[in-house]
């Protein structure tokens, strides 16, 4: 199966800060797939790792590349995607 590589820029107002954070590897961790986080400057975050999602202190503003492997990957990269962009 592909994988699945969506780039999005993240407009959550405090970014993938303390809060925002969480909910988005809560929101990760009810996919089957694996999940990478990929910053421009090739750092990749596993999504479903709290601490690597809080240590990497992705901004309002920033450009990352969302990266889906499973059996669930275009839906849990399409839940994540509205999530970064603030639509849910």
């Amino acid at each position: 199966m592909p994988l699945v590589e969506k780039k999005v820029i993240v407009q959550l107002q405090n970014g993938l800060q303390a809060r925002g954070a969480a909910h988005f590897v809560q929101k990760a961790s009810n996919f089957e797939s694996n999940i990478t986080i990929v910053l421009k400057q090739r750092k990749f975050i596993a999504a479903k790792s709290i601490m690597g999602v809080m240590a990497s202190a992705i901004k309002k503003g920033e450009e990352v590349m969302l990266v889906a492997d499973g059996s669930n990957e275009q839906k849990s990269e399409a839940a994540l995607e509205a999530f970064l962009l603030n639509q849910e």
